[in-house]
């Protein structure tokens, strides 16, 4: 009987390796008669590649590459029944914490190939699905303006040299945030499907992908200290829940304003944007 697996892979991703690529092609070569490797070369080939794949209900897709690329596979494979797995070969990736996947593709494939499939919940804003967060304000405009050659030879220390230049320059618009029937407002929006973000670090910490909610961190300040306070208690896992912030559960978000928004760690858009709870939208190798 005839057994199938597909590889998407991004080569410019920040810690890939061809020679453990090679290495987790014969693993999978030994359990599956037939693998097949794609490579992406742009923005928006890993969607199509894995859009494609699913229509064919291979066994197995496995995204080596960051959280970005990975994200990319999950807008193909939503709702498929196709088991996805994540292997980490990114700048961040914050998804193989919260899978407690090793960074490394061959090691990570082993996993992947001894794991067991679950169903998990995806976050939606406007028309692209997200499996970590959404990130409204700061963090989408720090995303924004990182400079991708930096990106390429320094990796995180691009994001940093970015947010700190968007720090020095923070002036934002207040924004109106609609959480279910409830009205707020403030000057940064965090929408997490999952518990780590930026690393390991955690906004919501109740936020996990089995949470049967999205959790939302709303920064009410708009001054430069209060950003500060915010990173702050983000670094150290402070409280979240306080006059400068509230952390709260919600299925459907709705934010106007004018800000920038990053969703996996990738430049999504602007607002206005409508975040939306999906149940049961990914079929996840955990």
């Amino acid at each position: 009987m005839s057994s199938s697996a597909v590889l998407i892979v991004n080569p410019a991703s920040g810690s890939f390796s061809e020679k453990r690529l090679l290495s987790a092609i014969d693993v999978l070569k030994k359990r599956f008669s037939d693998v097949s490797v794609f490579y992406t070369g742009k923005r928006g080939d890993a969607e199509q590649i894995a859009g494609d794949a699913a229509r064919k209900s291979p066994e197995m897709i496995l995204a080596i590459g960051g959280d970005g690329t990975f994200n990319e596979v999950v807008n193909g494979t939503a709702f498929t029944d196709v088991p996805v797995a994540f292997i980490p070969a990114g700048t961040t990736n914050v998804l193989a914490g919260e899978l407690d996947f090793p960074a490394d593709i061959y090691k990570a494939t082993l996993k992947a190939l001894n794991g067991k499939t679950e169903y998990v919940h995806l976050g939606r804003i406007n028309d692209k699905y997200f499996v970590l967060m959404a990130g409204i304000g700061f963090d989408g405009e720090a995303v924004y303006r990182v400079n991708q050659k930096l990106k390429c030879l320094s990796g995180k220390g691009a994001y940093l040299i970015s947010g700190l230049k968007c720090f020095m320059r923070y002036r934002p618009d207040l924004l109106r945030i609609v959480v279910d029937d409830r009205e707020y407002e403030g000057y940064g929006v965090i929408v997490c499907n999952a518990g780590y973000y930026a690393g390991s670090f955690r906004v919501c910490p109740d936020a996990g992908l089995r949470a049967p909610h999205l959790y939302v961190s709303i920064m009410h300040g708009g001054k430069r200290s209060d950003l500060f306070r915010y990173v702050f208690e983000v670094i150290t896992g402070g409280r979240m829940n306080s006059e400068e912030t509230t952390c709260i559960k919600g299925k459907r978000i709705v934010v106007s304003g004018d800000a920038h928004i990053q969703i996996d760690g990738d430049y999504f858009g602007t607002t206005p944007a409508v975040i939306t709870f999906h149940e049961r939208a990914l079929m996840l190798i955990v």
